[in-house]
């Protein structure tokens, strides 16, 4: 789909078919060019490899750095079949040398340490070859991770590696340094196959998998559709089908560019044409498609690994992921509603909008969706279990539709869709993996606690300030997984010692990690909406920021009174903290916005703005102070629009 050209842009924001945008933005599209036979060899292994995920995480009892090996392995093999060494057009069914042996080597590395397991991990020393082995596949593995997530990760692998063998030992030989580094990498449980990738192969990659085949249904399509007919014919309509779609989307999605990009395709154009301006509608779809990653139950898969980190169920997390994820979207909505009211601008005609009672009977395809949250929250099945019930229920759901049915060569297709979707997340984790293991051999997390200890004292807001900048400025361009992985090991355990509660502390790193996609510098999500939207990439980033405001909000509150996390509380107190933390998303969107009923001057933003945030906080002092700030503005307000209107009359 080509989009048209228009003058005078930046040349950032110059038009580009969707393929073109995601090329750039999303490492993932850039992928080599198969076609005839080889490219159904690599359908084929790419499926059987999905295949081998399912039956290893179901049902085989092997010994972890078995299982963490193979599946290494065959990460490795595939990754250099499917993604070239650099960005740009690409030869078909070409594959040159240097990957041939890329992929030799890699696969080889971590197939020795497979077949020699049992040996290797009684010997607490490794020998010179295997310290070689060991090398080769660390390497490998990192410039699989340059391919399809990347240079920021293994910058910040780079540098710690570094540190490691420079000033991280005290052992004066250099030699035994790299072994023994090599040792804690590659074949301990604290470097690659720690718990990233332990929790990549056992939960992610089922869920990569159920994604595939979701997405197969037609479930997106659906989701923008439905999003249309409720809220199309509204003010502004089109950016509030952005928020309701990308908010839907996000519950089975991982990437913020992909949702940028799948909706975006749709919304943007309408917004534009609606009246909003190009950087605000790339804006508008690009938060909310950020977002998505916080929205329970997939949450780019980071629900695992908290789960997993935390020692809590993953149902426990999904639920406490709520109210933050709601409040998010909210505050969006908010804006652009708002964006639209102080325009003037209207919703969608009644001929564009898509009839509800044939979307109504498409209601079927959330079962699979529903299904595996209602399994999810039970304690009957596993994780893997209750995603692999949920892709069964997915194939019968796609029978019910002659177009999306899944016939055996879709059956193939998905697989091999959800195959190829691991590469991403096993390779980010996997350098994750490599970033905690160099962190903690090193001590470099204590240094870092005392370093932010020693500037904030016990403030504990100092403290959320500069974690939030460490989250914000490690997170940019490195996917949700890793993302994560890295603020658990870095992050995380800081905020732990200053009293916050761990999940309390690990939600909010994983909040500013997330919003990474939108804040400048490097702002992948928005610059991908720009792209669609023809718009100044750096002005819709900081754009994005704004509308975003509720990510750099609500976890401050949940840090600092975990109450909006359910920690602590009852029903009574959830009922109220739900009802003021709305009105104060929506006073200091507002605020932010200059308009509520009329144009705000300054004096009614910053009651709003300060008001709003007290009725964020949880806790009866606060939610009355605010209410009698909010007051002001209000009255204020009410007054000047009836004034406005008996002039208009």
């Amino acid at each position: 789909m080509a989009l048209f050209k228009k003058k005078n842009v930046p040349e950032a924001a110059e038009a580009m078919s969707l393929d073109d945008v995601m090329k750039k933005f999303d490492r993932e599209s850039n992928v080599r060019i198969w076609e005839g036979a080889p490219k159904w060899i690599v359908t084929a292994i790419l499926a059987t490899f999905a295949v081998f995920c399912l039956y290893v995480t179901l049902f085989a009892t092997w010994l972890d750095e078995i299982r963490l090996t193979s599946f290494m392995a065959f990460i490795t093999f595939i990754g250099f079949l499917v993604f070239p060494a650099q960005k740009g057009t690409q030869k078909v069914n070409h594959i040159p040398w240097y990957d041939i042996i890329f992929l030799v080597l890699g696969t080889g590395s971590f197939l020795y340490y497979c077949f020699n397991a049992t040996r290797i991990v009684s010997n607490f020393k490794i020998s010179t070859f295997e310290m070689i082995i060991g090398i080769i596949g660390i390497l490998c593995l990192a410039e699989l991770c340059r391919r399809s997530v990347g240079i920021p990760i293994l910058v910040v692998a780079g540098v710690l590696l570094v540190y490691a063998l420079i000033w991280g030992s005290t052992n004066p030989n250099f030699l035994a340094r790299i072994t023994e580094t090599v040792r804690v990498l590659f074949y301990s449980k604290e470097g690659i196959l720690s718990t990233p990738i332990n929790v990549c192969s056992k939960y992610i990659v089922v869920f990569i998998i159920f994604g595939a085949f979701l997405e197969r249904t037609g479930i997106a399509d659906f989701f923008i559709n439905i999003s249309n007919a409720f809220v199309g014919r509204f003010s502004g309509g089109p950016a509030k089908v952005a928020v309701v779609a990308s908010a839907l989307e996000g519950m089975v999605s991982g990437s913020s560019v992909a949702n940028t990009v799948g909706s975006g395709a749709v919304t943007i154009p309408l917004m534009k044409r609606t009246g909003y301006k190009p950087e605000f509608a790339a804006a508008a779809e690009a938060s909310a498609s950020t977002g998505g990653q916080i929205m329970p139950p997939i949450m780019g898969a980071a629900a695992f690994l908290m789960a997993e980190t935390l020692g809590v169920s993953y149902s426990n997390i999904v639920v406490k992921a709520i109210l933050p994820a709601v409040l998010y979207f909210a505050g969006v909505f908010i804006t652009v509603h708002l964006e639209a009211k102080k325009m003037g601008l209207k919703g969608l005609t009644k001929e564009e909008l898509p009839k509800l009672k044939p979307l109504l009977k498409q209601c079927y395809l959330l079962f699979p969706l529903l299904l595996l949250i209602y399994l999810v929250g039970t304690s009957t099945y596993s994780i893997a279990y209750a995603a692999a019930i949920a892709i069964v229920a997915a194939i019968l759901v796609s029978l019910f539709n002659k177009n999306t049915r899944i016939t055996p060569k879709r059956l193939l297709e998905a697989l091999a869709a959800g195959g190829q979707g691991m590469i991403t997340v096993a390779a980010a984790c996997g350098v994750a993996g490599i970033v905690a293991g160099l962190i903690t051999s090193t001590g470099l997390a204590y240094l870092l606690f005392n370093g932010i200890i020693s500037i904030a004292g016990n403030v504990k807001i100092i403290a959320l300030f500069l974690t939030m900048l460490c989250c914000i400025v490690l997170g940019m361009g490195v996917p949700t997984t890793a993302n994560y992985c890295i603020m658990a090991a870095t992050c995380a355990p800081i905020l732990v010692e200053l009293g916050i509660p761990p999940i309390a502390a690990h939600f909010f790193v994983f909040y500013f990690g997330i919003v990474a996609d939108l804040t400048p510098p490097v702002a992948l999500a928005a610059y991908a909406g720009a792209a669609i939207a023809q718009a100044n990439p750096m002005k819709t980033a900081f754009t994005a920021t704004k509308l975003a405001i509720g990510a750099f909000i609500v976890p401050y509150v949940f840090a600092l009174n975990p109450a909006m996390l359910l920690i602590d509380t009852n029903v009574p107190e959830v009922i109220l903290i739900c009802i003021t933390s709305f009105i104060g998303i929506f006073a200091v969107s507002a605020s932010l916005e200059g308009y509520f009923l009329t144009n705000m001057k300054w004096y009614e933003r910053i009651p709003s703005a300060a008001g709003g945030l007290l009725l964020i906080y949880p806790g009866l002092v606060t939610d009355l102070i605010g209410v009698a700030l909010i007051a002001v503005p209000v009255i204020l307000q009410v007054v000047k629009s009836k004034s406005n209107r008996l002039k208009a009359v």
